[in-house]
């Protein structure tokens, strides 16, 4: 379908028109005609798949009929990197309609405060927001949400995983009850569908494509010990100039320090990124990444969700994610709005039960790929089953590597 097919407002189909959209994506041709019913609306779309632009254009759509200075729509999400990336897209996508927003998130160094009460209370029509920082400002009485018309949670699985539960519940309780509510969630475990029934009223479902990674990704994994992973990166990269554009994820803050230095002293355009860093320097890192002055990202999972980065040619996982479902996420960084990429994750002998959770999980089985032969053998790959039919972990040493004798 066509963007112009729906029935929007002039001025949005100019907007879209302007940035380049014409056809939609499954979720939008699904979403946008439920959303303009006034139906509430549960959603389960992966990563990459236009989610955002699903419920932003027709949530927008009802606001440009309301000309009024205050509230109309509340989006809340797990991250201040998805909260800022929303907030560009509206004042991409609402340009021609004068919709303004402002956003919400925690972090930094405060200085920002002012600015969101000044949103909050003198009534940008839409408000993104991270939980926390939008409670910190509700408690002190001046927000006034009482002209709510719609309500949306971005990532809700993520948000539970994290455990805003209760805060979302608070922030509800400052909300009409009646609105329209949308739900948006890349998995749809049972505590999302448990949460959803105490929030939404005869909710529409859609669910397409749930954790699974985009088709256009070339997926396999190395299987190494600790030892040969950071050899194996530099054999990687290196004489690729292809991977203009590589991220890869660490589990820890250490890891991604430590590997961050090491790619730098061999001369690579390296950042690492982390919660620690300051919002503002977290969104400089991005600017330099999107616009190909950094060759590398090296990042832990703040990165995995919500933020929009065009045409990543490689994906690496460091470590194997410890939940499966964050694997979908971190591979879907790569390969997006229908083009390709590469992802490869590093298993060692510990995490072969992980590897082989993501496998069932996205139902098919990753290749496992040999290591260059300077970098010695990795262990053997070997998962069997207990008597209660779970998987679990079993394996075989081989030599550890040692860089001196190889």
């Amino acid at each position: 379908m066509r963007f112009d097919d729906f029935d929007l407002n002039e001025q949005l189909l100019e907007s879209i028109s302007y940035l380049g959209f014409e056809e939609t994506t499954p979720i939008q041709e699904q979403a946008i005609p439920k959303i303009l019913e006034g139906s509430d609306l549960i959603a389960c779309a992966q990563t990459g798949t236009g989610k955002t632009a699903a419920f932003l254009l027709p949530v927008l759509n009802a606001l440009i009929s309301h000309n009024v200075q205050e509230t109309n729509a509340l989006i809340i999400v797990p991250t201040r990197e998805l909260a800022v990336q929303i907030d560009q897209q509206i004042q991409g996508i609402g340009y021609m309609a004068n919709i303004d927003s402002a956003v919400v998130y925690g972090g930094g160094d405060g200085s920002n405060w002012d600015q969101e009460k000044q949103a909050l209370t003198k009534g940008a029509r839409v408000i993104v927001a991270t939980p926390g920082k939008l409670i910190s400002h509700l408690k002190l009485g001046y927000v006034n949400f009482s002209k709510i018309t719609h309500l949306v949670l971005d990532e809700a699985d993520r948000m539970l995983d994290i455990g805003f539960k209760d805060d979302l519940l608070r922030i509800m309780s400052f909300l009409p009850k009646e609105r329209q509510t949308l739900m948006f969630s890349a998995t749809m475990p049972p505590k999302i569908k448990t949460f959803s029934k105490s929030i939404l009223q005869d909710p529409a479902e859609i669910s397409l494509a749930m954790s699974k990674p985009a088709e256009g990704v070339l997926q396999a994994a190395y299987l190494a010990h600790e030892e040969q992973k950071t050899p194996l990166i530099d054999n990687l990269i290196k004489d690729k100039p292809e991977y203009n554009s590589i991220l890869i994820f660490c589990s820890t803050k250490r890891k991604v320090a430590q590997l961050t230095r090491h790619l730098m002293r061999k001369k690579y355009k390296v950042e690492g990124l982390t919660s620690d860093l300051e919002q503002s320097q977290r969104e400089e890192i991005l600017g330099q990444f999107k616009a190909r002055q950094l060759r590398v990202l090296v990042a832990t999972d703040v990165l995995s969700r919500g933020v929009d980065i065009k045409d990543i040619n490689l994906v690496i996982n460091y470590d194997a994610p410890g939940d499966a479902e964050d694997y979908v996420h971190r591979v879907g960084r790569t390969a997006r709005a229908e083009t390709t990429g590469v992802a490869l994750t590093l298993v060692n002998s510990d995490d072969m039960y992980k590897l082989a959770q993501i496998e069932k999980l996205i139902e098919r089985d990753i290749p496992k790929l040999a290591l260059p032969p300077e970098l010695g053998e990795g262990p053997e790959w070997k998962v069997s089953q207990n008597k209660n039919g779970n998987r679990k972990k079993y394996y075989k040493k081989r030599k550890p590597y040692n860089k001196g004798k190889n």
